[in-house]
């Protein structure tokens, strides 16, 4: 997807938008368990998702990887504010969110009856100051319902007006058993996709309506192009959940490569809606395509208004005009694709085609299912460029917590 240069800015609790946006860190660890790791990872992962779940732009774990090995911080260090100042800097945000936790009684309370105190803190980079602490207290075993009031809080802070009740927000929220949560987490934090997987898959066994494990999951199934054990977990992600949309990308992908164009139609236009991306008008035109229906050009079309540099969707447009018998205009199209990439083969082949008005032969394989797809999404830049072309405002006060 080409952009204009991004100015990245995120929506602000008046209305008014804020430069830049988020940084949601995992929370430190103040207890002497290091296998306590996971809680923090938690904690800042429900306020990630939560805000960008409503369009809070929110950066991802990617963005924050990449920051922590450019700054050489050791993940799961305690840092200081100076630290998280400089970590919000790097990656060009407008607000850090961060925060501390403290499990009492460790040792002589039963499994999961452990106390928990949790802190947390904005601190907004342009004004130079953080808000008031947000604090919870409780057991361990109730991390769901006490994360979840936390992200509340956040996204009534970021989202304003468009903040949910309380109520709205729990219902969309239901409280998860604790070992389902670690093993999520745990799956986050692993780096092998063996361990992502044992990890994701057992957090969905224990919680079966826990949707983010089946995207995980479902996402690790379409990396390795075994689709149909893709499609399984991406037809169960939710549409509360901030990657039901590139779950719909990657679940059209996987009915395309399995022969269901009808349904990866669906799925792509459901994308289109919503994120009228280049990629995702190419995908449904490509399963247009595949189903022999007139609005394939269209679709084409829109892809090459986003990016005319871009020789497969000059191709694919090229190839559904030719079968349909619109032989000059393919051979544009072809020419064109050519001009972009000289060594294209298939290109080639099909300007030769369009040029003796020969059509399509059926079962013939050098001319059958050339449709081109792309497995590229990305909606965060779409996001972000969309956000940066409205007026911007003059920023945000920090308000007292909610409690």
């Amino acid at each position: 997807m080409r952009l204009l240069p991004l100015l990245t800015v995120a929506v602000a609790a008046s209305g008014r938008l804020l430069a830049d946006p988020v940084l949601v860190l995992p929370f430190f660890n103040l207890s002497k368990s290091a296998e306590l790791h996971w809680v923090g990872e938690s904690l800042g992962e429900a306020i990630r998702e939560s805000l960008a779940a409503r369009g809070v732009l929110v950066l991802g774990h990617d963005e924050r990887k990449e920051a922590f090995t450019r700054l050489s911080i050791r993940p799961g260090a305690v840092l200081t504010r100076a630290s998280i100042v400089k970590l919000g800097s790097a990656v060009d945000a407008s607000h850090v969110v961060y925060g501390q936790y403290e499990i009492a009684g460790l040792e002589a309370a039963p499994a999961g009856k452990s106390t928990l105190r949790i802190t947390a803190r904005i601190v907004d980079l342009h004004a130079t100051r953080q808000s008031p602490p947000f604090d919870e207290l409780g057991a361990l075993e109730d991390l769901a319902t006490l994360q979840t009031h936390l992200a509340w809080q956040m996204v009534r802070y970021f989202a304003g007006g468009r903040a949910p009740s309380e109520e709205e927000f729990r219902n969309a929220y239901p409280p998860l058993r604790l070992d389902a949560i670690e093993s999520y987490i745990r799956g986050l934090m692993a780096d092998a996709p063996d361990q992502k997987q044992r990890f994701f898959a057992q957090a969905a066994r224990l919680e079966p309506r826990f949707s983010l494990p089946a995207f995980q999951l479902g996402r690790l199934y379409a990396t390795r192009k075994e689709y149909r054990y893709a499609i399984d977990w991406l037809e169960r992600v939710q549409r509360t959940d901030s990657g039901y949309l590139e779950g719909q990308f990657l679940l059209g992908l996987s009915r395309y490569y399995t022969g269901d164009y009808a349904r990866a139609e669906a799925a792509f236009r459901l994308v289109a809606d919503s994120v009228p991306l280049n990629e995702v008008w190419n995908n449904l035109g490509a399963a247009q395509s595949r189903r022999n229906t007139p609005e394939a050009a269209a679709s084409f079309a829109k892809a090459l208004e986003g990016d005319s540099a871009d020789p497969d969707y000059h191709f694919n447009l090229g190839y559904t005009l030719w079968k349909r018998g619109q032989f000059d205009r393919a051979a544009d199209s072809f020419r064109t694709a050519l001009d972009r990439k000289p060594d294209d083969v298939e290109a080639t082949l099909m300007l030769g085609r369009c040029l003796k008005k020969s059509g399509p032969r059926p079962g013939d394989p050098r001319s059958d299912g050339l449709e081109r797809v792309k497995l590229n999404y990305e909606e965060s830049a779409y996001r972000q460029l969309r956000v940066a072309l409205q007026p911007k405002g003059n920023g945000l006060s920090l308000p007292t917590p909610a409690r």
